[in-house]
């Protein structure tokens, strides 16, 4: 996700104000995600709550790698642990991003049964970003997956109430789609493993799909 710095905060040409804030959501998929887990021994709870503690370890990493390139970041979890990361606390978040640091969110929203997807979308209301980018493995959204279906197509322009009602384009989840659709943030769904997709993606280049209002595309 990522906001535009308020006018009254930009300084011109300083190198150390830049115009975008960029805040990152990350997932646990690597390491143990809690639904495949359900019915083998481990109730969906305890297995979500340990995927939300790998979003940690993933999140820890990341920032390892973002400050090994001079990358200004902190790391907030909505698990409390403070040993390791900040709690997450909204103003902060919002002040470390007017600061120009990258925010990294671990442990999702810090409740069980809900996704990654809707905690990207939860603290992209909180802090007011205007937009959800979404790296994914493929090139956007497409009519069927792509890995299985040569002809699949991909779809640029999507409504909010089009992958509601759609839920087998897995694009995110009902819950994160809608929280969008109520604070008008739209959505990019990008290749992130495409070199300058997440640069395109950022100066609000067409990369990708992007879900929005019905009428948002229609004005640009």
């Amino acid at each position: 996700m990522f906001r535009r710095a308020p006018r009254r905060l930009v300084r011109p040409c300083s190198p150390t104000r830049p115009r975008t804030q960029i805040a990152i959501v990350v997932g646990g998929g690597n390491f143990f995600r809690g639904k495949e887990k359900e019915g083998r021994g481990l109730d969906r709870a305890s297995a979500d709550y340990m995927g939300m503690l790998a979003t940690v370890m993933n999140a820890l990493q990341l920032q390892a790698a973002l400050e090994s390139h001079g990358v200004a970041t902190r790391v907030q979890t909505a698990i409390d642990m403070k040993e390791v990361a900040e709690p997450y606390i909204r103003r902060r978040a919002i002040r470390h991003l007017e600061k120009g640091r990258v925010v990294i969110f671990g442990a999702g929203t810090g409740n069980p049964f809900f996704t990654t997807d809707t905690g990207a979308a939860l603290r992209a209301a909180e802090v007011g970003a205007q937009a959800v980018l979404k790296g994914t493995k493929v090139d956007g959204v497409f009519d069927h997956d792509p890995r299985t279906h040569p002809d699949a197509v991909l779809l640029p322009c999507l409504s909010y109430t089009q992958v509601i009602q759609q839920q087998e384009l897995g694009v995110m989840d009902t819950t994160a789609v809608t929280l969008c659709a109520e604070n008008d943030i739209p959505v990019v769904v990008f290749n992130i493993f495409t070199a300058g997709n997440i640069r395109r993606a950022l100066r609000g280049d067409d990369v990708g799909s992007r879900v929005g209002a019905e009428t948002a595309w229609a004005l640009k």
